[in-house]
């Protein structure tokens, strides 16, 4: 389907307003109706738009930004489970020693997933989340990347580490 703005044949079109756009016009395109028939009216060359269309990444300004927030330690997303924001920084909440609880539980192997997840009112997803976050280190996870935290950790790396070989070794993705 082509692009009704600049008519560029696109497997990825997207739609606005019924009306089919390649993601570089899609991007630019104004969210009320009256301007959106005036912009798809004023056709382009697709062709000029080829260059603009190598280079456009709508994300990758915003994941740049994320990374240099993750290199200052400065978490992406809300507090995982065992921590609050106060004043805008990561601190341990009043449900911290649960977290060492749940690894210390996990390591025991006297009771299931599912059994844990019950006990803290998590879901066994969740609790895999819990297990496996570099949060309670002190440390920020993003990109596939480890960065210092500015928060405190809740666990010993010990702990963790001998959390992570149990979860290898036990087959739990």
């Amino acid at each position: 389907m082509n692009c009704k703005k600049c008519d560029h044949d696109s497997a990825c079109n997207r739609e606005k307003f019924g009306s089919p756009l390649c993601p570089f016009c899609f991007h630019l395109a104004p969210e009320d109706k009256d301007s959106f028939s005036e912009y798809v009216g004023e056709k382009i060359d697709g062709f000029l738009l080829e260059t603009f269309r190598k280079h456009f990444n709508p994300g990758e300004k915003q994941k740049k930004g994320m990374i240099k927030k993750a290199i200052k330690g400065n978490l992406m997303s809300r507090a995982p489970f065992g921590y609050k924001i106060e004043n805008g920084e990561l601190v341990p909440a009043e449900n911290s020693r649960e977290i060492e609880e749940i690894f210390e539980e996990f390591l025991d192997n006297k009771i299931s997933l599912r059994q844990i997840a019950e006990k803290h009112k998590l879901s066994v997803n969740g609790l895999k989340k819990v297990l496996r976050n570099f949060t309670y280190l002190g440390k920020i996870k993003f990109n596939n990347e480890i960065y210092e935290g500015n928060h405190q950790e809740i666990i010993s790396s010990t702990l963790f580490n001998h959390v992570q070989n149990q979860l290898e070794s036990r087959g739990i993705k």
